[in-house]
């Protein structure tokens, strides 16, 4: 049995490398490569692959939100996120779209190809060490609407234009940010933000 595979990544040397490792793997058919989130959905409902290796941080739509519309859009397609970024917060987000695998850049393409085959298999494939981490660090803390205002918040200088993007009023801004700054333990807004973000919960 062919096992079909399409390729996310927006590192053109990357992935052209990773195409032709993974053509070299006895079984796999490397059908598709794209640079861009969005021209991954499109990909797989034109080429109905088995596997989607996607990266997280890719122009168009991020590896996570791929995951879901494929999820949606080509249920037959099952997902494995390959990236450089090992935060417990992206391993949750990751199953919580659909993938069924979540490994590092840096895994041996043997390894990978385990994966893949147990992940086409109908099994799931996670990086050991990342599942032990996210289990000991937890879901995130924040609620939905604490995570989207602090991570609006790494793009603007007052509270003022904060609230007007997100049609909130100032105080209210004022009230998920301090809240979000006390479960996080920051002291600043942009410790919260980068707390947040290394943790992969925004």
């Amino acid at each position: 049995m062919t096992i079909r595979i399409l390729l996310a990544e927006d590192q053109t040397m990357f992935r052209g490398a990773m195409a032709a490792l993974l053509a070299l793997e006895p079984g796999f058919e490397v059908v598709a490569d794209v640079g861009r989130g969005d021209e991954a959905v499109g990909a797989c409902e034109a080429f109905r692959p088995d596997i989607a290796l996607l990266d997280i941080e890719m122009p168009g739509v991020d590896g996570l939100e791929a995951a879901r519309r494929i999820r949606t859009a080509v249920p037959g397609t099952k997902v494995i996120i390959l990236t450089t970024f090992g935060r417990p917060g992206y391993l949750h987000a990751a199953l919580a779209a659909g993938a069924k695998g979540f490994l590092l850049k840096d895994t041996p393409i043997t390894e990978l190809a385990v994966s893949i085959r147990k992940v086409a298999e109908g099994g799931q494939a996670v990086d050991p060490a990342l599942a032990v981490a996210a289990l000991s660090e937890g879901a995130s803390p924040l609620t939905p609407r604490e995570t989207e205002v602090l991570s609006a918040a790494r793009g603007h200088g007052t509270i003022a234009d904060l609230a007007r993007d997100l049609h909130l009023s100032a105080g209210t801004v004022r009230n998920h940010l301090s809240a979000a700054m006390q479960k996080l333990g920051a002291r600043t807004r942009a410790e919260a933000v980068d707390i947040a973000a290394a943790k992969g919960w925004l």
